[in-house]
């Protein structure tokens, strides 16, 4: 048990750390963005904004892609499954907190699965809150300018 916590810990570190870099990967490049069109482009068309929304969701999808990967890759390596096409499929419902079932998973490291999708779960609520946050200024109300010739 203490090599599952122990690996679980050192696991939960990487992805975390991963994560939180590629977040705000995501974010500097949604700032150059802005940068380059002169503010933020809510005013922009909406082709643009298809663009974007549709850059930031494969962004995201890239991060959790490799999060798995890296769990996949460690079940491969310490033999907790029979082989990488099961490890993936075993690290993708974990991590999405699926968890049909822990069959394919060695009794020994399971413990190590069912923390992927603790983390997995934790994950993808900062993601979604991520996503939010950037698309918000897209969905919210616009506010009309006042005009000189407007009375208050």
């Amino acid at each position: 048990m203490f090599n599952e916590l122990a690996l679980s810990t050192l696991m939960a570190l990487l992805v975390v750390g991963l994560h939180g870099f590629g977040l705000m990967g995501l974010g500097r490049l949604l700032e150059l963005y802005e940068t380059r069109i002169g503010g933020v482009g809510v005013a922009g068309p909406l082709w643009q904004h298809a663009a974007l929304t549709i850059a930031v969701v494969l962004g995201l999808f890239v991060i959790h892609g490799v999060e798995i990967w890296l769990y996949a890759a460690l079940y491969t390596a310490i033999g907790a499954v029979p082989d990488l096409r099961e490890a993936v499929y075993f690290s993708s419902i974990s991590y999405g907190s699926i968890g049909y079932s822990d069959v394919l998973m060695a009794p020994q490291w399971r413990l190590l699965g069912a923390i992927e999708g603790v983390g997995g779960a934790i994950l993808l609520g900062w993601s979604v809150a991520f996503f939010v946050s950037v698309m918000t200024p897209f969905t919210a109300p616009r506010k009309r300018r006042p005009r000189h010739d407007d009375t208050p």
